[in-house]
């Protein structure tokens, strides 16, 4: 699906034996060619691929948000079921390295009972870099809201469970930017945690990208995963072995109670690996053998039933409850 003839010759370069189409249209005859449709388009055009690629017969990976609405990502997914087809939102961010190394903490139970969960992503880019993910056009699904926020909230659900309400804060604050950039929400979640969640491209000074404090430890994380860093740089997973996804010492999390991790408080977690291909690998089994898929289109559904409520959690300035939350 490569339009730009610049990609198209950067595919065939990289990739010899790849077979390039102009348009998606060129795809759906061929369905009895093709094991999996892989959706990495603009936003607004996921919906439309996602239930085309479903309609002729297709399995389908969705770049996040699987849609703009959860009403949308509901039909999307009853159409999946009906045709007995895979359908699942690339969030890869579970399998970051600090995700992976929290969720085994959790799992430990080396916090105790959690009572709130931090989350961050925060970068300091204070000119708008434009294009349509920072498009005021409604109709682009642009903004922070539902990019970073589709991936913490996704992070904060999987972790802690669904949401009860949401309060949020949503910004527009670069000069000449036209969607939002700075984004706060909370979250109350069913079983009685509170997840505070940021999302900022304006902030000079970064904080923690995981604070979780629980009722016997804290676990505070700085810095992000490697593996978008090193896929930008052109390194790819399988080329260097054992150390893909592995961060240095210096930048592990540190675990404890009454210490300050920024004076070297706390005992240092060694991070597990981040590990991208381990979404595809889950994908790969689903398809040979029937089973789930490593993200479910509901659940996709339900981050975005969130992102719902914190749009209108901030343009009223007041707390939005879930409906049908437990």
């Amino acid at each position: 699906m490569l339009g730009d003839p610049d990609r198209r010759r950067q595919a065939v370069a990289e990739h010899p034996r790849v077979r390039c189409a102009a348009s998606p249209e060129e795809l759906w005859p061929r369905a009895a060619e093709l094991d999996l449709i892989v959706i990495a388009s603009p936003n607004r055009t996921h919906v439309p691929l996602a239930r085309a690629a479903l309609t002729a017969g297709l399995p389908v990976v969705v770049d996040k948000p699987l849609a703009a609405t959860a009403a949308e990502a509901e039909e999307l997914a009853a159409l999946a079921e009906e045709r007995g087809l895979l359908l699942t939102a690339f969030q890869n961010r579970r399998w970051d390295n600090d995700f992976r190394t929290l969720r085994h903490l959790l799992d430990q139970g080396a916090l105790g009972d959690v009572q709130r969960f931090e989350s961050r992503f925060e970068r300091w880019r204070p000119k708008p870099k434009g294009g349509w993910r920072e498009s005021g056009d409604p109709a682009q699904i642009g903004g922070l809201l539902y990019d970073l926020g589709s991936h913490l909230v996704d992070q904060a659900l999987t972790l802690f469970g669904p949401a009860a309400s949401v309060y949020a804060e949503m910004d527009v604050r670069r000069p000449g930017a036209e969607a939002d950039d700075d984004v706060f929400i909370a979250l109350t979640h069913t079983g009685g945690v509170r997840s505070h969640l940021w999302m900022s491209a304006t902030t000079a000074q970064l904080g923690p990208r995981f604070r979780v404090l629980g009722s016997r430890a804290g676990y505070v994380k700085y810095g992000l995963d490697p593996q978008e860093a090193a896929l930008r740089e052109g390194r790819r997973p399988g080329t260097e072995g054992e150390r893909w996804g592995v961060e240095p010492e210096s930048a592990w999390g540190r675990l404890g109670a009454g210490e300050s991790p920024a004076t070297g408080g706390g005992d240092p977690v060694p991070s597990l690996p981040g590990d991208y291909p381990a979404f595809y690998a889950a994908v790969a089994a689903a398809l040979r053998d029937g089973g789930a898929p490593p993200v479910t289109a509901r659940e996709a559904a339900e981050a975005l039933r969130v992102l719902e409520a914190a749009r209108i959690s901030a343009a009223g300035g007041r707390t939005v409850p879930i409906t049908g939350a437990a």
